[in-house]
């Protein structure tokens, strides 16, 4: 194999790499592949309550977080899920929009307020969301797809 052979090969295998880390990350963090920040055992054991669908005892936690690290959108945006979730959606956006601030592209955030939007009706608002996960995703990602489903939904059913 020649010279040139090889290094196409090589970088075809490392692009390839990356592309499968991309696709393979997913849920309602930014996904950030940095590994070196620690995990708050507060975050840790919210993100385990809402897995379980208690977001009222998932609150407090976030909240603790955040008081603790006023940079952290991924907390901000479970935040906002866990009040989504329990209907108090001005209490969501304003989450969303604190994780939104700290991180433009988080994907999590801007499919979540995504969701909100279509529950208040406010279908433009949505797919400006749609267009940020778009350009965050570089290879598509669950974040962009769920979300444009919901919209496809959202057009049928008001289209009925």
């Amino acid at each position: 194999m020649s010279k040139i052979n090889r290094l196409i090969t090589s970088f075809a295998l490392v692009f390839a790499l990356a592309a499968g880390q991309a696709l393979a990350a997913g849920g309602g963090g930014d996904n950030d592949p940095t590994p070196t920040k620690r995990v708050d055992p507060n975050y840790t054991r919210a993100q385990q309550m809402i897995d379980d669908g208690k977001y009222a005892g998932a609150i407090p936690l976030l909240e603790q977080v955040v008081t603790a690290d006023r940079k952290n959108a991924d907390a901000f945006n479970l935040l906002g899920y866990s009040n989504r979730q329990l209907g108090n959606n001005d209490v969501a956006l304003g989450y969303y929009e604190a994780a939104l601030k700290l991180k433009p592209k988080h994907r999590g955030a801007n499919e979540y307020m995504g969701e909100l939007y279509l529950g208040l009706g406010e279908l433009a608002k949505a797919e400006e969301r749609l267009k940020v996960l778009d350009g965050a995703c570089f290879f598509g990602c669950q974040e962009y797809t769920e979300l444009k489903e919901a919209i496809a939904a959202y057009k049928a059913k008001a289209g009925s």
